[in-house]
């Protein structure tokens, strides 16, 4: 993988859940050697505290790559205050869940602001969980929407997450890189990436074959009340695998 990419790695906040205190997640950062961050609804509120939140991790050094994932539906005047949260912040893409609607209201929002959404996959139980479902909305939307594949709930859907990136590489505008392992009843659990069932070096050659430019997010939901060792893992296992 190129340095460029390397670079843009980031971590998911829902990783730090834990921690409230945003100057808290900034050193947690540091210490995994990152220094971009997809922000969750948990350290930041577009309609309360987004200016002083993203001033703080701007003024560390820490570069906002995206926010979500964000549920939408059709109040017009939330959704507006996610995407004044990206134009304050300078990121061009929003993590999305359609689980209660919004599509037309996110579509004339992406016109207004020259943002996108990317639809977030969810598991087996979620409604639209299939390539053919991601087909399906692509098929009644804009290049506005487009996809953030979340590589273990896509393996939990049972399809190769590689195999989905490919088939929809022209609309891939984020990625979380996650990895499950599966117990005998099919029950998943989060393992440090690499160590699962996600073909990381597979992935790493794909998104440096199509110089990928959307955002690049880890996400591992294990170890809540001390994420940062597992963290430091998988950004080492990932890096590994996208220099070789």
């Amino acid at each position: 993988m190129t340095s460029n990419l390397i670079g843009r790695l980031g971590i998911q906040s829902w990783c730090f859940r834990k921690i409230t205190d945003n100057s808290k997640v900034i050193e947690a950062l540091k210490e995994c050697g990152v220094d971009h961050i997809e922000l969750c609804g948990i350290h930041i509120n577009p309609c309360e505290n987004a200016k002083s939140v993203v001033s703080q991790y701007l003024d560390a050094g820490i570069t906002i790559s995206a926010f979500g994932v964000n549920g939408f539906n059709s109040d017009m005047d939330a959704a507006r205050k996610v995407f004044e949260l990206a134009e304050l912040a300078g990121f061009p893409t929003i993590s999305a869940d359609f689980a209660t609607g919004g599509i037309e209201v996110v579509e004339k929002l992406c016109d207004e602001y020259g943002k996108k959404v990317a639809f977030h996959n969810h598991g087996r139980l979620y409604p639209v969980n299939s390539p053919h479902h991601i087909e399906e909305m692509f098929g009644k939307t804009t290049p506005n929407v487009g996809l953030c594949l979340d590589t273990a709930w896509m393996l939990d859907s049972g399809y190769d997450p590689i195999e989905v990136a490919e088939k929809f590489q022209d609309r891939l505008y984020g990625i979380h890189i996650k990895d499950f392992i599966f117990d005998r009843a099919g029950n998943p659990e989060d393992v440090v990436v690499g160590t699962g069932n996600l073909d990381l070096k597979r992935l790493a050659c794909f998104l440096d074959k199509i110089d990928f430019s959307g955002y690049i997010t880890l996400e591992y939901e294990g170890d809540e009340d001390n994420p940062v060792p597992a963290l430091k893992k998988c950004v080492e296992n990932i890096k590994g695998a996208f220099e070789k």
